[in-house]
């Protein structure tokens, strides 16, 4: 009995020891492409193509960043257009998926058990099968190469109605009950008393949603045709030419396109991993 506890010990902290050595081993793999993008984007194209993989500039240099403002003019509009739909998709995805999941956990209505699947169903269709039907019907409202043709289709998603669904269900039926017995109606208490304590639902929520949206290029290059209306992602591809690529112009503008998702990041960290832990909770 004396023997085993040391040697159950010394087991515990070699696994300890390798579990952090594996997971240091892949941050430093998944690292290493983002600092070297980094990199590339204080050169010039010339080293980029000659010099490897050094992660060190041997010729430093701004241009590329003052290149992508001069060279594009509709860079700055690119960059409003992303941050524009990716902020109203976040806020509606918000609102209209909260509701839904706290329908779906709270609320007894005729069909629910019906809907509850056939959110359940929609996470097993791959966006691409959807993406003619999606094309049609934006033609059809005359909402193609519009902010609108980008925000409908994806302003509810029924992955993060389940995420929320299963939060709600963790969440104490207590304080729905007192709220109740003060004379808030279902509306009033989801408003005033649920939503307010699923900030970490919610936080988790916008980073990825703000993430997918932000990064999304499928839906633009089927909805949008003019410059003028593209987003990021897709404008990227002026760039590239028929000849050669500007790699030193598109690393230097994937790295103005990582900062807006770092601030939102950043602003809900407080709430991120605790809301990510808190939503797969109940079944």
């Amino acid at each position: 009995m004396t023997q085993s506890a040391p040697v159950n010990g010394t087991l515990q902290k070699v696994s300890i020891a390798l579990l952090y050595g594996v997971l240091i081993l892949y941050a430093i793999v998944t690292l290493i492409p983002f600092l070297w993008a980094l990199s590339a984007s204080f050169k010039p194209l010339s080293e980029i193509i000659n010099s490897g993989t050094n992660l060190i500039p041997n010729q430093f240099t701004l241009d590329n960043y003052q290149q992508i403002m001069q060279r594009e003019p509709l860079f700055l509009r690119w960059l409003w257009n992303s941050f524009f739909i990716a902020v109203c998709v976040t806020v509606l995805n918000l609102i209209f998926n909260s509701m839904a999941g706290y329908a779906l956990a709270r609320l007894k209505f005729p069909g629910r058990q019906f809907w509850f699947f056939l959110v359940l169903a929609i996470l097993a269709v791959p966006i691409q099968v959807t993406l003619i039907p999606t094309f049609l019907i934006l033609k059809a409202f005359g909402w193609l190469n519009s902010y609108q043709g980008m925000i409908a289709p994806v302003m509810v998603n029924a992955t993060f109605i389940f995420m929320m669904r299963q939060f709600f269900l963790s969440f104490p039926k207590e304080l729905e009950e007192a709220a109740a017995l003060d004379g808030l109606g279902k509306f009033s208490t989801f408003w005033h008393i649920v939503l307010p304590l699923a900030k970490p639902a919610i936080a988790a929520q916008a980073v990825l949603i703000f993430m997918n949206s932000w990064n999304n290029f499928l839906l633009p290059v089927v909805v949008l045709f003019e410059p003028e209306m593209f987003t990021l992602p897709l404008g990227l591809n002026s760039f590239k030419g028929a000849y050669i690529t500007n790699w030193n112009y598109i690393m230097a503008a994937s790295m103005v396109f990582t900062l807006p998702v770092l601030g939102i990041y950043a602003l809900f960290n407080r709430y991120f991993i605790q809301g990510i832990t808190f939503t797969g909770s109940k079944g």
